[in-house]
C-alpha cells in the first residue's frame, strides 16, 4: 500500500504482508525496561529461586527417605517427614509467589510499554504514521506489546534461577558422586544450546505469524470502518472472504510455530530420557563399585534430574521467547522512533500579541523528491492569506511545516512578533507553538465522545459561555446537543458537520495563527459563507488553503505556489487581471 504526499510523491511504507527476519538483540534491547522496576525484579527472582530450590530439596529429601526405608529397613524419623512436609508447604507457596510477582511485573512493564510505543508514534508522527494502516498500528501498540508478556513474566527471573540451582546442583553432584555430573552435563548443555540452534528460522516463523496477525487487524479494522460502503456497494462477500483468506494465513503461520515447537519438545523430552539412562547407568556402576552407599543412589539420582528439570524450562521458555523477536523488533523500533521535530535545548519565549509568519528560503522533500524549493512568503499579523496551487504542489507541506509536523530541509519557518524580531519555531517549546498556531486538514478526526469533549480537544479549561459563543459562531449548536455522543471518528456525522466542529475545535483554543488546509470542501456556499465570518472575528492571522474560487477571493491577498515556489502574490483582483497568469492557470484546472 502506498500513499501520495500532496507532492505527488509515492512513500510506500513497510507492509506487513512481508516478513523480514528481525534483527538479533531486538529481545535484549527491551530488557532495559526492567530498570524501573529492580526491586520487583530482585523479589521475583529470589521467588523463582526458592520455587525451584525447593522442589530440588523435595525431590532429593524424598527419595532418600524411599532409598533408606528400603535399603536400611528404617523408617523415617519425625524429623523428615516434618522437612517433607515443610518443603511441600514451600514449594507450594513459592510456585504461587513467583507467579504472581512475575506477572504483576510484566504487567507493570507492559503498561509502560504502551505509552512508551504511543509517544514514539506521537513523537515520530506523521511521517512514521503515513501510509501505515490503523489496524497494522494498533497490532504494536496493543498485540505485540500484550506478546511480550511471556517475555517479561516468564523468561529472565526463570533464566537466572535456572542457573544457580543447576550450578548448586552440580557442585553437589561433583561431591556425590562425579560420574552423575558426566552424565547429566552433556545433556545440559544441549538444553542450553537448543533454543539457539534454529534460532533463525524460529524468528522468521515469529516474524511470518506477527505480520499475517497485523495484516488481519488491519484489514479488519478497515472492513468496520468501511462497512456501510461494503454494504452500499455489494463489497461484503468478497471482503468477507478476503478477510477469511488472511485468517486463513494466519492459522498456517501459528500451526508452522506451534508444529516445530511441538518437534523441539520432542527433541528436549529425548534428551532428559538419554540424561536418565547415563544417571541409571552411573548410580549403578557407583554402587556396585562401593563409591555410593545404596541408600543414598536414589537421592543422588533425584537431583541429578531435578536440577535438569529447570534447565530443560528454561529451553523450552527460551524457544518460545525466540519467536517473539518479530513483535519484539516491532515495539523497539516504535520506542526508538526518531523525532522529526526534536525539541530545542533551550527554548525561546513567544511574545504576546498578534503574530505574523514568514517562510524563509524553505526547501522540503518527501524521499529524495524536492516538494518545496526555496519558499519566500510573508505574511503580517492579523492578515487572511489564500494559498492557492494545483494538487500536488506543496500546499499541505506547507500547513504541516506550520504545525512543525517537520522540520524543513533548507531554510526556516518564522513566527514574526509585534516586536519584529522572527522566532524560527525550532527554537520554540511544544506546548508554546500548540497554543499559538492551530493547523485544521480537510478530514480532522473526531473521537467517541460528547460533542462538547470533542470541542474542548485543545482548550480543556474553556468555559460553557465560550463554549457557546464559538459555537453558535460555526453553526455548530445547530448539530446536535453538546452532550450528544459523537461516534468514532465522526461516524454519525456529515462532511460539512465534521468541518464545523474541527474549526470550532481550534477557534476554542483561541490561537494567534489559523491554518486551514481545504477545512471547507465539505460546505456547500452557505455554509462556506458563514465559516468566513466566523473567522472574521477576533485579530488572527490566518493562512486558507482552498481550490474554491469564492472562498479564495475572499482572502486578503493570494499566494499561488508553483513547482515549489511562490509564483506570484497579490490581491485577487490583480491576478486574475493577468492573461496568462499562475492563478488563472489553477483556476482553469479546478472545479469551482
Amino acid at each position: 500500500m502506498s500513499t501520495t504526499t500532496d507532492a505527488g510523491t509515492d512513500v510506500t511504507p513497510g507492509s506487513t504482508d512481508d516478513a523480514p527476519e528481525p534483527a538479533r538483540g531486538s529481545l535484549r534491547a527491551l530488557l532495559p525496561a526492567l530498570a524501573g522496576h529492580r526491586v520487583m525484579m530482585t523479589r521475583t527472582c529470589a521467588a523463582a529461586l526458592a520455587e525451584q530450590g525447593s522442589l530440588v530439596a523435595l525431590l532429593t529429601l524424598a527419595a532418600h527417605t524411599v532409598g533408606t526405608a528400603v535399603i536400611e529397613d528404617r523408617a523415617p524419623t519425625a524429623g523428615t517427614v516434618t522437612a517433607l512436609v515443610v518443603l511441600v508447604l514451600v514449594r507450594a507457596l513459592m510456585t504461587w509467589r513467583e507467579m504472581d510477582l512475575s506477572h504483576d511485573l510484566a504487567y507493570r512493564v507492559l503498561a509502560e510499554l504502551r505509552v512508551r510505543v504511543f509517544d514514539g508514534l506521537a513523537r515520530s508522527a506523521p511521517a512514521r504514521v503515513a501510509g501505515r494502516r490503523s489496524g497494522d498500528l494498533a497490532a504494536t501498540a496493543m498485540a505485540d506489546v500484550e506478546a511480550l508478556e511471556f517475555f517479561y513474566a516468564h523468561t529472565t527471573a526463570q533464566l537466572l534461577a535456572s542457573g544457580v540451582v543447576f550450578t548448586g546442583g552440580a557442585a553437589a553432584l561433583a561431591t556425590v558422586e562425579p560420574w552423575l555430573l558426566v552424565a547429566v552435563a552433556p545433556v545440559a548443555a544441549l538444553l542450553a544450546v537448543a533454543p539457539f540452534a534454529d534460532a533463525r528460522g524460529r524468528a522468521a516463523r515469529g516474524a511470518r505469524t506477527r505480520a499475517a496477525s497485523a495484516k488481519l487487524s488491519a484489514d479488519t479494522v478497515e472492513a468496520v470502518d468501511g462497512l456501510r460502503e461494503l454494504l452500499a456497494f455489494g463489497g461484503l462477500t468478497e471482503r468477507r472472504g478476503r478477510l477469511a483468506a488472511q485468517g486463513r494465513r494466519v492459522g498456517d503461520a501459528q500451526r508452522a510455530e506451534a508444529t516445530w515447537e511441538a518437534m523441539a519438545a520432542a527433541v528436549r523430552d529425548a534428551f532428559i530420557v538419554l540424561a536418565v539412562l547415563g544417571v541409571v547407568a552411573a548410580a549403578a556402576q557407583s554402587v556396585t563399585s562401593g563409591r555410593l552407599h545404596g541408600a543414598w543412589a536414589p537421592a543422588a539420582m533425584a537431583l541429578a534430574l531435578s536440577v535438569l528439570g529447570p534447565v530443560a524450562e528454561s529451553a523450552r521458555t527460551l524457544s518460545q521467547a525466540v519467536g517473539l523477536r518479530a513483535a519484539a523488533a516491532r515495539v523497539d523500533a516504535a520506542l526508538k522512533a526518531p523525532a522529526l521535530a526534536p525539541p530545542p535545548t533551550s527554548p525561546r519565549p513567544l511574545p504576546l500579541g498578534p503574530l505574523g509568519i514568514r517562510l524563509h528560503r524553505v526547501t522540503f522533500d518527501y524521499g529524495g523528491r524536492r516538494v518545496l524549493d526555496g519558499v519566500e512568503l510573508t505574511v503580517p499579523a492579523g492578515q487572511t492569506l489564500a494559498l492557492v496551487g494545483v494538487s500536488g504542489a506543496g500546499k499541505s507541506t506547507c500547513a504541516h511545516l506550520l504545525a512543525r509536523f517537520w522540520d524543513p530541509s533548507e531554510g526556516a519557518v518564522h513566527l514574526v512578533p509585534g516586536d519584529g524580531h522572527p522566532v524560527d519555531l525550532r527554537d520554540l517549546a511544544d506546548a508554546d507553538l500548540r497554543r499559538a498556531v492551530a493547523v485544521v486538514g480537510q478530514d480532522a478526526p473526531l473521537f467517541h465522545g460528547t460533542l462538547a469533549e470533542n470541542l474542548r480537544l485543545a482548550a480543556p479549561g474553556a468555559d460553557d459561555e465560550l463554549l457557546a459563543e464559538t459555537a453558535r459562531l460555526c453553526g455548530v449548536y445547530r448539530i446536535a446537543p453538546m452532550d450528544s455522543l459523537v461516534g468514532e471518528r465522526g461516524s454519525t456525522l456529515s462532511g460539512g458537520q465534521r468541518a464545523r466542529i474541527a474549526l470550532a475545535r481550534a477557534l476554542l483554543a483561541q490561537p494567534r495563527i489559523l491554518v486551514l488546509d481545504e477545512t471547507t470542501a465539505h460546505l456547500d456556499n452557505a455554509g462556506d459563507a458563514q465559516l468566513a465570518a466566523a473567522l472574521a472575528q477576533g485579530n488572527r492571522t490566518t493562512i486558507v488553503i482552498a481550490h474554491r474560487p469564492a472562498t479564495i477571493r475572499r482572502a486578503d491577498r493570494i499566494a499561488v505556489l508553483e513547482a515549489g515556489r511562490i509564483a506570484e502574490e497579490g490581491t485577487w483582483d490583480d491576478l486574475t487581471a493577468r492573461t496568462g497568469g499562475a492563478l488563472n492557470r489553477v483556476l482553469a484546472v479546478t472545479p469551482s
